[in-house]
């Protein structure tokens, strides 16, 4: 690793935070900020440090009665013009700032320096996660070595306006397709147009009201999107075949295939093909540990509309919950830029509580 690439983990956690930006790591090129990380925490004695592929977990060992998991991916979209981070004011700008650089920047200094937590604690750094679900690091580590990812409670440090969002929507996307008959468009009646034959379904979406729902005292909203449709065969043909993509989230009081079981009866009389699903995670709150983490927060935990890994984490049965600084509605756009107190206050709860 060139020292270009070196982090200096006893900067404050705005340096780091803008260090880890300032290597690009977009998914598929996570190798050089995975070296960076492992190089960082190779001199810490109390961890166990494992690196797979280009995630790195490093754990203590201490004996403790109770183990938490605190996580972050560490890859980002693609960078459009807004790297090398920069400070404007009270904000850190650039790519990542937000998605998640400032929660992977307090994970890694926090491994660092928590010597002698009162929970054992498993820091995972993984790849991958801004692109297919099979290529996702986390889901790499389940597979292979599912004894790194046993604990009583998970952080993911998402972005979350470094107040507590519980659980998160699942996601599936179904392909709606009709049929018709080509025929040359000077002699349109003798045809069936396939894309006409979509009307009713764009109909259908344009009149669906997407829910809002409570679940374990978050309230989740819905939505039923068209994110892509495709169809004609040439300028002067008549299509026999035309689709309609469309995404639901849906609250995750639902499992995959009550929410596929929903689409199939908004789009009746059409061809419903399911192209990919998640489900969702309930909110994890229930727990003494998660209502403890809550606490120390000090705010009102809200609900997780987009999907993160505290999915992953609520397969295995673990209680989890996402805490990070930046607002989400930020994550992947070109002003990402995060509050620098928000990381500073992120890292401060977080060394509070696990101290």
């Amino acid at each position: 690793m060139s020292s270009a690439c070196a982090l200096n983990t006893s900067a404050g956690v705005v340096e780091l935070t803008s260090a880890l930006c300032d290597i690009d790591s977009v998914s598929g090129n996570e190798s050089a900020l995975a070296d960076a990380i492992e190089t960082a925490l190779a001199d810490a004695k109390h961890l166990e440090v494992i690196r797979d592929g280009d995630a790195v977990i490093a754990r203590t060992n201490l004996g403790r009665a109770q183990r938490i998991i605190v996580a972050g991916h560490i890859d980002t979209v693609p960078v459009n013009a807004n790297l090398p981070s920069r400070i404007e004011g009270a904000e850190l700008v650039g790519r990542g700032t937000v998605d998640m650089k400032g929660g992977v920047a307090v994970a890694l200094k926090l491994a660092v320096e928590l010597t002698s937590p009162r929970h054992d604690i498993t820091w995972i750094f993984y790849d991958h996660e801004e692109v297919a679900s099979e290529l996702n690091g986390l889901g790499r580590i389940a597979r292979t070595r599912p004894e790194l990812l046993a604990a009583d409670f998970a952080i993911l440090g998402e972005p979350s306006n470094g107040t507590v969002e519980g659980g998160c929507n699942g996601t599936l996307r179904v392909v709606v397709s009709t049929s018709g008959k080509r025929a040359h468009s000077a002699r349109a009646w003798m045809g069936e147009n396939a894309i006409h034959k979509l009307a009713d379904a764009l109909a259908a979406l344009n009149a669906y009201e997407p829910a809002s729902v409570d679940v374990d005292g978050l309230v989740y909203r819905e939505g039923l999107s068209a994110v892509g449709v495709s169809g004609g065969v040439a300028g002067n043909v008549i299509p026999d075949q035309a689709s309609l993509i469309v995404n639901y989230r849906f609250a995750p009081d639902k499992s995959v295939e009550q929410a596929l079981a929903h689409v199939r009866t908004v789009f009746s009389g059409f061809d419903v093909t399911l192209d990919d699903s998640a489900p969702g995670a309930r909110p994890g709150l229930t727990s003494v540990i998660a209502q403890e983490f809550v606490a120390a927060v000090g705010a009102e935990p809200a609900a997780k509309y987009g999907w993160t890994d505290v999915a992953r984490f609520s397969e295995f049965g673990i209680p989890a919950v996402n805490f990070g600084p930046g607002d989400p509605a930020l994550a992947h756009t070109d002003d990402e830029r995060v509050p620098v107190a928000q990381i500073v206050e992120c890292e401060r709860v977080l060394r509070a509580w696990l101290s």
